[in-house]
């Protein structure tokens, strides 16, 4: 507000300069759909490494293919993630496996089969009135000494071993089911079990060090066996529902409304040999319509021949305008399988891809396409299928991009088309890097405009917008992101009188007109040569 002046003197008002700088949001965050060993199962959990989605996810099975996708993500220059971990409860079996401690019943972290290897222990102090240390412990927690007691955790799969001291199943701030939920990867306080508890757990037999302490049930607990119900198994096999989940409920695939923003998805087979249902790559795709991401399609595993790719594309009905948000790859790739001592096996190639598209964005930008002999696939053996130079001719007009195998520059991504890029659609998003640049200007005008909102509609507002959407994308242009040699050729900003009319002032609204020339990749490069005729004297 303008300083009111009440007295003979120099006033100071510090005046706002319109400036809201508008920052580029990221455009390789990676989504991945899947089955794992272990980890949360009703959450996203970003990771920024392999080492991360081993420690939290357990690393490569053999039987789920999620891992050897991140893997192949970071191995191709991924550098985030988003892990969405898909568990389908079997009929007559536990999901969690449970550890009975005489006065506290604790269970595993998350699903599966992993927690029937966790063993626990319960320690006390032999007198604890006694230890000065533990009673102004106890003081200061509000609980008796009797009350506290210390939890060795240990996963027998890993050999991980997790302590806990001064416990308690009383109200106090470590009371035992808050202080496992916050910083414990292994086990939980059983839902069954209230809390807090009069009665104190009772300590186990013998002392930590013995050398059979995890070996004997009177020195340790193990996961119950009592009955086969108690047994804690492995997902049954995902289906479509699974795999979908809930909108409402925020299950499946939209777990990921839990995540801030992800720029590609990545959904993976239950088993390898197998495919992703055709219905839930659909609705993959709405989804990532509505997110402003990137949905990479597998290769179906019977495509084994260039003419089932050309018939089965078809078949996936992923048409339409949403399709311009999908790009798929053929073949799918061969790779060395450390689960396997090494044999060759069959992968699909998504995590790669994705990969491959964050290297690029990260050394040239989104605006570059993630194709060509510098869009080498690490790690990669060889390929289902190998193309010649007129296989990969039928393909590449049909929007399928090519995986191919050339001399001295090894297996490398050789096509950059969206599922919109088939030569008789002719849609302008034919590209997959000039939609992915549509999609990174949007989000990232979406969220550097969010101070608009509410503020009086007029020219002074419509001049700031110019401004700072302006030095947005002449900052891109400067990137060399669009065609042209000035501003003007590149790219225009308007929000004037002419786009946001008297009427559109009643209703309440501004509009934002942002047009730029986008750059496409040389796909075909025309070499023409011809001899020059000597001149002839006269």
């Amino acid at each position: 507000m303008p300083v009111t002046p009440t007295y003979p003197g120099v006033y100071i008002e510090e005046i706002p300069s319109g400036v809201r700088t508008i920052t580029g949001v990221a455009t390789s965050i990676t989504a991945f759909l899947g089955k794992a060993l272990r980890g949360p199962t009703d959450q996203p959990v970003t990771i920024t490494s392999f080492a991360d989605f081993e420690r939290i996810f357990g690393g490569l099975h053999r039987d789920f293919t999620l891992g050897y996708a991140v893997r192949d993500f970071f191995l191709n220059g991924g550098s985030q993630a988003i892990i969405v971990r898909l568990y389908k409860a079997v009929e007559g079996k536990a999901t969690k496996a449970t550890y009975e401690v005489p006065n506290l019943t604790l269970e595993a972290a998350s699903e599966g089969a992993w927690g029937m290897q966790v063993r626990v222990r319960v320690d006390k102090k032999p007198s604890p009135s006694d230890d000065p240390n533990l009673r102004a412990v106890a003081q200061r927690l509000g609980v008796q000494p009797d009350d506290l007691f210390d939890l060795t955790v240990r996963d027998g799969g890993t050999g991980a071993i997790e302590t806990f001291l001064n416990l308690t199943t009383r109200e106090s701030a470590r009371r035992a089911d808050r202080v496992l939920k916050a910083e414990s990867r292994l086990v939980r306080v059983a839902s069954s079990f209230p809390l807090p508890s009069n009665t104190s757990p009772s300590a186990h037999a013998g002392a930590l060090t013995d050398a059979d302490v995890w070996t004997d049930d009177t020195k340790s607990t193990p996961a119950r066996t009592t009955a086969p119900a108690d047994e804690a198994v492995d997902s049954a096999p995902l289906d479509s529902a699974t795999y979908r989940g809930s909108e409402s409920a925020k299950t499946g695939l939209y777990q990921l409304e839990k995540a801030d923003l992800f720029n590609l998805l990545c959904i993976l087979p239950d088993a390898r040999g197998g495919d992703v249902p055709n219905d839930v790559y659909q609705e993959a795709l709405r989804y990532c319509v509505k997110r402003r991401a990137m949905l990479i399609v597998d290769p179906k595993d019977g495509w084994n021949s260039v003419s089932a790719a050309q018939t089965g594309v078809s078949g996936m009905n992923l048409t339409g305008d949403a399709a311009r948000n999908a790009a798929i790859f053929f073949p799918r790739i061969k790779q060395a399988d450390p689960k396997l001592d090494g044999q060759i096996e069959t992968f699909v190639p998504c995590g790669a891809i994705a990969g491959v598209m964050a290297r690029t964005d990260a050394q040239r930008g989104v605006w570059k396409a993630p194709a060509g002999i510098d869009a080498a696939l690490n790690g990669v053996a060889g390929l289902q299928v190998e193309m010649t130079d007129a296989e990969n001719g039928l393909l590449n007009p049909l929007g399928i991009n090519c995986l191919r195998t050339f001399p001295v520059f090894g297996r490398v991504v050789w096509g950059a088309r969206t599922l919109r890029g088939a030569d008789v659609a002719a849609d302008e998003y034919k590209y997959i890097p000039v939609r992915r640049l549509a999609l990174f200007i949007e989000e990232s005008l979406y969220r550097g405009t969010q101070w608009v909102v509410f503020e009086p509609n007029d020219e002074p507002l419509w001049a700031q917008i110019r401004l700072n959407v302006g030095a947005f994308m002449h900052n891109l242009f400067r990137q060399g992101a669009f065609q042209g040699r000035t501003p003007r050729e590149a790219y225009f900003v308007k929000c004037d009188k002419e786009t946001t009319t008297q009427n559109d002032i009643n209703l309440g609204i501004v509009n934002i007109l942002v047009g730029f020339a986008p750059l496409k990749p040389a796909e075909f490069v025309i070499i023409k040569l011809q001899q020059m005729a000597g001149q002839i004297q006269v």
